[in-house]
């Protein structure tokens, strides 16, 4: 026989001792517990965490009323906002069981009490609360991250991650090129994660410092070497000794100090503003731009002999729409992360909202989709993210053109199963009824593409 305690648990809140034991008699399959009022129904909530509630509007001191079960519904949300609450309704049924539902009830049943009814409801309640756990343990813990806490689930966020992997124990420096939005500093500080390098990571944005004061930032000065200079600081490469260098935007370097830059790649020494003495330091430089560098040396802005220094090893970052599936992953992965602070209540995401998130181009890449997500589940009333809380333009992803018929579709059947497979969160069967094929073809077409599931 099942240890009880083993038994799901299933709180009910209901004042009437004979329908109590009516209840426990009837959920021979659940570990019932029983409360009469408000007060005894957040005490057991807190200690037997239940993952469904029945709970009775009309409790004490207003038994012939529904404020005081509408107060201990919104009391069970706050306190355990995951908890599946059903409601039970008496007179002014409907009313009562509209207001339930915005919130945040599960389901509601219309007194009398109907046990085959109400057990239907119960067990289905269990069902749908022991899958969004599953969803939300599977996106915390076994998350396809790919590179630190970088997610993807694209072959060309995967090959650049082995190119990071490969590249970063070598004493070289890296170029990341990308468009905005799409991690550059993520994958810049997993090069030194992988380095092995004892000393510190340390970013500078060139773009963002006025290009009177990037030199002490970059190379540091002495006391006295110009007014306001009483005393001596170090710049951020000397920061760096032994560690990393992260220049984004290195394309808004100015020419003058392009050249101070280049001698120290060349020979691994320093000099601060004001000083007599050249210092060895040994940082690796990683640097990121969105630019076109190769056309601004062709315009003269930017020095050939800094870029081959520079761009040793060249890693090109996809922007998100060219990542077929990635941004319905980080979407789901986002409303995990910010429900929890910013709005427990908010558990999923709407299969409209998947739609419209896999549709978009996101121009602003991941920065932009975290942004969207980020107030999405601020404003969302509902357990689940909607198309309308995205607030999106309407704009699709262009797909690639291929002139082979063979490889379009290959192309296409590849592009359309990671995106079925990241909404049904990997389930097969789902996958393939999404696609409007059979699941042994779709394990076929697994097989033939070499995608894992």
């Amino acid at each position: 026989m099942t240890d009880p305690i083993e038994l799901p648990v299933l709180l009910v809140v209901e004042d009437d001792e004979g329908l109590q034991r009516q209840l426990k008699w009837a959920y021979d399959g659940y570990r019932v517990i029983c409360a009469g009022n408000r007060a005894d129904a957040v005490e057991a909530l807190r200690l037997h965490e239940p993952a469904v509630v029945t709970l009775d509007l009309g409790l004490p001191p207003d038994p012939d009323g529904t404020e005081e079960g509408f107060a201990t519904l919104q009391e069970i949300l706050r306190i355990k906002p995951d908890t599946k609450v059903i409601v039970a309704t008496g007179h002014g049924a409907r009313e009562s069981a509209l207001k339930a539902i915005s919130l945040g009830a599960y389901d509601f049943y219309k007194k009398p009490v109907d046990i085959d009814d109400l057990g239907l409801i119960v067990a289905r309640a269990f069902h749908l609360h022991d899958i969004e756990a599953e969803n939300r343990r599977l996106e915390t813990n076994s998350g396809p991250a790919v590179l630190g806490p970088i997610i993807s689930g694209a072959p060309e966020m995967l090959k650049v991650a082995k190119t990071i992997e490969r590249v970063a124990t070598a004493d070289v420096s890296v170029m990341l090129l990308g468009a905005s939005g799409t991690g550059k500093e993520l994958l810049a500080r997993a090069v030194h994660d992988k380095s092995g390098r004892k000393g510190e990571f340390v970013a500078i944005n060139c773009a963002a410092i006025p290009e009177n004061l990037l030199e002490a930032e970059l190379f540091g000065y002495e006391r006295g070497a110009f007014t306001g200079a009483v005393k001596s600081n170090i710049g951020k490469i000397e920061l760096a000794e032994g560690g990393t260098l992260f220049l984004d935007e290195v394309g808004d370097i100015p020419l003058p100090l392009q050249v101070k830059l280049l001698r120290f790649l060349q020979e691994r020494v320093i000099e601060r503003i004001g000083g007599r003495s050249g210092i060895a330091v040994n940082t690796r430089i990683v640097c990121a731009t969105h630019q076109n560098l190769e056309a601004m040396i062709a315009g003269g802005t930017f020095r050939e002999d800094l870029y081959y220094r520079l761009a040793e090893i060249v890693v090109k970052i996809p922007s998100l729409a060219e990542r077929a599936g990635d941004a319905a992953l980080l979407a789901r992965h986002f409303v995990n992360v910010y429900a929890r602070d910013l709005n427990p209540k908010v558990q999923s995401l709407s299969p409209d909202a998947l739609a419209a998130i896999d549709g978009y181009a996101w121009p602003g890449n991941v920065r932009e989709l975290e942004n969207r997500l980020k107030r999405a589940v601020i404003m969302a009333e509902a357990r689940s993210v909607g198309v309308d809380d995205l607030d999106l333009p309407g704009a699709t992803v262009a797909e690639p053109i291929a002139i082979n018929l063979r490889a379009a579709r290959e192309v296409a059947d590849r592009r359309a199963i990671r995106q079925a497979l990241v909404r049904t969160d990997n389930n097969i069967s789902g996958a393939a009824k999404l696609l409007g094929i059979s699941r042994p073809t779709l394990y076929d077409l697994l097989k033939q593409y070499r995608l894992q599931a």
